[in-house]
C-alpha cells in the first residue's frame, strides 16, 4: 500500500523541510548555500502557495517550491524550481510525483516558465529534469565555488504549454 501523500507545505513542516536542506547542502552538489536558512528567510525567498511536500508515515521525505526569478513584473510567470528529497527516501519516485504537482499547480498560477540551475555533476538531477520535460539551455563554467572548487551549472528549463 503506497502511504506516500503529496500535499500543500505548511508553516510547521518547515522543521524538516530545513533538515532535508541541510542534507542536500551537505552533498556539496545541491546547492552552493553553506548554512541552513532560518525558517523566516527560507520562507520569505519562496512563493506563498507553490510549495509541497512529500509526507510518509507522518514525516516529511520530501519538498518542492518556487522562488521568482526577479522582482520585475515582466518576469512574474518564471519561477526557479527547488526539489530535495531526504536522503533516506531517494530512488523511490517521489521527486517525480513532487515535480507533478508543482507543474500542474504552477500552470494554473500562470507560471509559463520554470527553471533550474543545476550542478553539471549532479547527473541525476538532470536526468528528472529531463524526465519532467525540462530542456538544456546552456552551461554556467565555473560560475561559483564551493568549497574551494569551481563547479559548472547546467541551466534547464520547462515550459508550460498552457500559456505559450
Amino acid at each position: 500500500m503506497d502511504t506516500l501523500i503529496i500535499r500543500k507545505m505548511e508553516k510547521n513542516d518547515l522543521k524538516e523541510v530545513l533538515k532535508i536542506y541541510k542534507e542536500g547542502i551537505e552533498t556539496g552538489m545541491a546547492t552552493f548555500e553553506t548554512i541552513v536558512p532560518s525558517a523566516q528567510i527560507w520562507d520569505e525567498r519562496h512563493h506563498a502557495t507553490l510549495r509541497f511536500v512529500a509526507e510518509e508515515h507522518n514525516k516529511v521525505v520530501g519538498w518542492i517550491a518556487i522562488s521568482p526569478v526577479s522582482t520585475r513584473a515582466v518576469y512574474s510567470g518564471v519561477g526557479e524550481v527547488s526539489v530535495y528529497i531526504s536522503s533516506d527516501s531517494k530512488g523511490k519516485g517521489i521527486a517525480t510525483k513532487l515535480f507533478k504537482i508543482l507543474i500542474e499547480e504552477s500552470e494554473k498560477a500562470g507560471f509559463w516558465t520554470l527553471q533550474s540551475s543545476v550542478f553539471a555533476i549532479n547527473t541525476s538531477s538532470i536526468q528528472l529534469h529531463k524526465k519532467m520535460g525540462f530542456r538544456v539551455v546552456g552551461t554556467r563554467e565555473k560560475i561559483a565555488q564551493l568549497h574551494n572548487k569551481w563547479h559548472d551549472t547546467v541551466i534547464m528549463e520547462k515550459r508550460s504549454v498552457r500559456t505559450i
